[in-house]
C-alpha cells in the first residue's frame, strides 16, 4: 500500500499539473477532459482506500473527505452539478494534499509516529 499510495500522489500531481497547463496553452474546453480524468482516478484512488482499510478511521480526514465526494455525487440530481463544477478543482488538490500527507507520514520512523 506504500508504493501504491506515492504512486497515487504522483499521479494526481501530475495529473492536475498537466491539465493545468494544457488548459493555459490550447484555451479550449481541455479542463472539462480535465475534471473527468482526475476525478476518476482519485475515485479509483478512494476506492482502493477503502477497500484497503488505509487511513480510513472513523475520525479521519480521509473519510471526512469521502463523505463529502458522497453527498455531492447524491445531490447532483437536486442541482449540485453546478456547484460541483466550481468546487471540484479545489477538492482534486485537497485531495491531492490528503494522499501527500498521508505518504509522509508512512515513510517517517516508526518512534515518530508515538509522538
Amino acid at each position: 500500500m506504500k508504493k501504491f499510495k506515492a504512486i497515487d500522489t504522483w499521479i494526481s500531481i501530475i495529473l492536475i499539473t498537466g491539465f493545468a497547463i494544457a488548459t493555459i496553452i490550447n484555451r479550449d474546453y481541455t479542463f472539462l477532459l480535465g475534471y473527468f480524468v482526475v476525478g476518476g482516478w482519485q475515485v479509483l484512488s478512494m476506492l482502493v482506500h477503502v477497500y484497503y482499510h488505509s487511513f480510513t478511521q472513523k475520525k479521519g480526514t480521509r473519510r471526512t473527505y469521502h463523505w463529502i465526494a458522497l453527498i455531492s455525487l447524491i445531490t447532483i440530481p437536486v442541482g449540485s452539478f453546478w456547484i460541483l463544477l466550481f468546487i471540484a478543482p479545489f477538492m482534486a488538490v485537497f485531495y491531492t494534499g490528503l494522499c501527500f500527507e498521508e505518504v509522509r507520514k508512512m515513510n517517517q520512523r516508526p518512534l515518530a509516529l508515538l509522538k
